[in-house]
């Protein structure tokens, strides 16, 4: 019997009991439609915190204070980075691409009889987008001459002009904070909200020596912490290492001395995070492939229901000429038959289950934008699998068919 005539003879035994045959593949369509679901949400989550680190800058080398030890124990914190460090760390690291001091602050926003609250207000320095890879949407950033005079300027994000001022232009406008006008010089192009809800378009920005004097009172140099960008992705071990050695110099640290800095590389911490969305897609997808394996067990088991009650056919087959090879193949098709036609049915539902998750997901956290992912490779593999269960749960039953006594089985009732 040909291959071809295999398939058409099982597909004609499938269609005799459609309603077995719909809840034999049951469990395979479960299994392959959460596998598939599962993977491309992982994928998605993956790809999500790759792009909220992307929004934090371009390649980005965070400076921190830190706070000294004794016998052990960790002292109050001293502020010991300067904007000095940020100077000399942005002309001195040739792996360094931009860096910025950054000086935090809070206070309301007073516009007319309207107030505001900004999730973040901070000083910085010139260069601040360069290394946020941030675009200007209207008018323009502060300069070194607004730096160096402390001038009472601003820059703020989509948030704050939509609480502020609506639809008004809010270039050259004057706000207060802490009584003290600013006035708005640029308007920062949109980024939406990060991984945790926080809208990162509610933002003022001013010159770092501004916040400090004004807003501190301050007229000590130092700051709350240094961004510093690579000049590419492939150099950002030399620019932190760079960073570390100029750092270890200007701040006479001794070796063996603790250091009285930290300096971070968030594309450890992306990759770090990659690894545990990955991990838990594993397990998940684990999870659900176990519905696959109790999906198997159906299929053996209608098998062997079938091959019970064809068995007086097995025997007219085998009296007519046909080998046990032909019965094995026959029945192993009709297994493989079922997991596949199982496997595009679980494929199609977990492709439409995983898109309108996302769809979800973005609809109840405004601004995140989960990206939709359809992962190819798992649908391919989820069908093959889907074929290797029915392969592996068919075998079974169809052996056994094989083996069968063609007396007995023409004798059997």
């Amino acid at each position: 019997m040909s291959i071809w005539d295999t398939f058409r003879v099982s597909f004609r035994a499938l269609l005799k009991n459609k309603m077995r045959a719909g809840l034999t593949v049951l469990g395979v369509v479960i299994g392959i439609a959460a596998v598939t679901t599962m993977v491309s949400i992982g994928q998605s989550a993956s790809a999500l915190v790759q792009n909220q680190f992307m929004a934090l800058g371009t390649n980005v080398i965070v400076v921190f204070p830190e706070a000294p030890r004794k016998s052990g124990v960790r002292q109050a914190l001293t502020v010991t980075l300067t904007s000095a460090d940020s100077r000399e760390i942005s002309t001195q690291c040739d792996a360094v691409l931009a860096a910025s001091p950054i000086v935090g602050a809070s206070g309301q926003l007073i516009y007319g009889n309207t107030n505001w609250s900004p999730n973040e207000l901070s000083g910085v320095g010139k260069d601040y987008l360069t290394v946020r890879n941030w675009p200007i949407y209207a008018g323009q950033f502060f300069t070194e001459d607004d730096i160096k005079s402390g001038a009472k300027v601003c820059v703020i994000g989509h948030t704050v002009v939509t609480k502020l001022f609506q639809t008004a232009n809010p270039i050259g406008e004057i706000i207060r904070v802490r009584n003290i006008p600013f006035r708005i010089v640029g308007v920062l192009e949109k980024k939406g909200v990060d991984m945790v809800g926080n809208d990162k378009d509610n933002i003022v920005l001013m010159p770092y020596t501004t916040v400090r004097k004004r807003l501190q009172g301050s007229n000590f140099d130092n700051v709350n912490a240094i961004l510093v960008s690579a000049v590419t992705p492939a150099k950002m071990q030399q620019a932190t290492k760079q960073v570390e050695d100029l750092l270890y110099e200007r701040h006479a640290i001794m070796p063996g001395q603790p250091a009285d800095f930290r300096v971070q590389d968030t594309t450890e911490i992306a990759a770090t995070l990659g690894i545990i969305t990955g991990v838990l897609t594993l397990m998940l997808s684990a999870i659900a492939g176990i519905s696959l394996l109790v999906g198997g067990v159906g299929i053996m088991n209608i098998m062997l229901v079938s091959v019970t009650e064809r068995t007086k056919e097995i025997g007219i087959r085998m009296a007519v000429g046909a080998s046990g090879g032909d019965i094995l193949r026959q029945f192993l098709v009709e297994a493989v038959v079922l997991s596949l036609i199982g496997g595009v049915i679980g494929v199609t539902l977990g492709t439409l289950a995983s898109v309108g998750a996302t769809l979800l997901i973005n609809q109840l956290n405004p601004g995140q934008d989960w990206p939709i992912i359809i992962s190819i490779p798992a649908a391919l593999v989820a069908l093959a699998f889907a074929a290797c269960v029915g392969i592996f749960f068919g075998f079974y039953p169809a052996r056994r068919a094989s083996r069968m006594d063609p007396i007995d089985a023409l004798r059997y009732e």
